[in-house]
């Protein structure tokens, strides 16, 4: 009798395990902005096929790319509201919330793309992902990025005055329409999928854009003047819904961080490596190609420094660090 009992609990607390067990499966949605040949998706199926491995296959994640599930404002609302459960997104529409985080967009900041990398993955950068759950009811989980930023335009950029008035299309956030205001600019917002459009009818003269990005979407077939200036780097953020989060047990949370956190780095590597080689494959074309330095931007760095300073406490101690890096 007492056997019988015995198997009896113990048959109901594996099914009570099992039950508790499958309520944290399910089938998460993960949007991004960047199309299907973009590293950054590609990143995220290789997220999405990580976690059903390590999960036995109780997890899976459905991708949408290409702004299906709308803009980064529009998707950031929908992990708010738990109706949407990870994200790829931009620092762009989290440092429009959370202002420190434009500390991390500051005009030269770092040298170049390797140095840019070792400063998101310091525990300067980490840091900051703590304000996350509390300001913006997200849960950052790690960086990637999107290269360094340089100008493509229709006409050439010789000089400071030439930027006087031009319109440049920007990613719509404030550190940076800031950067181009301060340097006499117009920063134009515009989605990433209408910028091929905008450059060719003339709606903007330039662009603010990355390597790989210039090359895969083929932006220089309708500007032929790059100007390689490396003024900022371009952040990713890897996130969670901070509603789903709380949904997750501790083992869930975990298997899911970590996957998600070594494909966003994954993203990095892959700029780091190609980098040079996107920059040849860019002077390889029929373009005007001219390199600027600090110099350039004197007046607009330092304006948007004085701007950005007091909205950004942890800009000193990203300076700080940066330069710790390179000693």
């Amino acid at each position: 009798m007492n056997t019988l009992k015995t198997l009896m609990t113990a048959a109901v607390a594996a099914s009570l395990s099992v039950t508790a067990f499958t309520a944290q499966a399910r089938d998460f949605r993960l949007g991004l902005i960047t199309p299907q040949s973009h590293i950054w998706t590609q990143e995220a199926e290789g997220f999405a096929e990580t976690l059903e491995e390590r999960s036995g296959g109780e997890h899976s994640v459905s991708i949408f790319p290409a702004q299906q599930l709308g803009t980064e404002a529009q998707m950031v609302q929908q992990l708010q509201a738990g109706s949407l459960d990870m994200a790829f997104l931009t620092l762009a529409e989290i440092s429009n919330r959370i202002p420190d985080f434009g500390a991390l967009y500051a005009p030269f900041l770092v040298e170049d793309i390797d140095h840019a990398a070792a400063l998101l993955r310091s525990d300067t950068a980490e840091g900051l992902l703590d304000k996350m759950p509390a300001q913006a009811g997200l849960v950052g989980v790690g960086y990637g990025m999107a290269g360094m930023r340089q100008i493509l335009s229709r006409e050439p950029i010789e000089g400071p005055d030439d930027l006087s008035g031009l319109k440049v299309r920007i990613t719509p956030f404030d550190p940076i329409r800031d950067f181009y205001t301060a340097a006499d600019a117009a920063p134009t917002p515009l989605p990433l999928p209408a910028v091929y459009d905008a450059l060719a009818n003339g709606q903007v003269d330039a662009i603010d854009m990355d390597f790989d990005a210039i090359r895969l979407l083929k932006f220089y077939e309708q500007a032929e003047h790059l100007v390689i200036s490396n003024h900022m780097m371009f952040p990713m953020v890897a996130v969670i819904s901070g509603r789903v989060w709380a949904q997750l047990d501790g083992e869930g949370r975990e298997l899911i961080r970590t996957a998600m956190a070594e494909h966003a780095d994954n993203v990095m590597a892959r700029f780091q490596e190609n980098h040079a080689a996107w920059g040849e494959d860019l002077r390889s074309q029929d373009i005007a190609v001219s390199e600027v330095g600090p110099a350039f931007f004197e007046d607009a760095i330092a304006e948007w420094e004085a701007t950005w300073s007091p909205k950004a406490p942890s800009l000193a101690v990203l300076r700080e660090t940066a330069a710790e890096l390179v000693e």
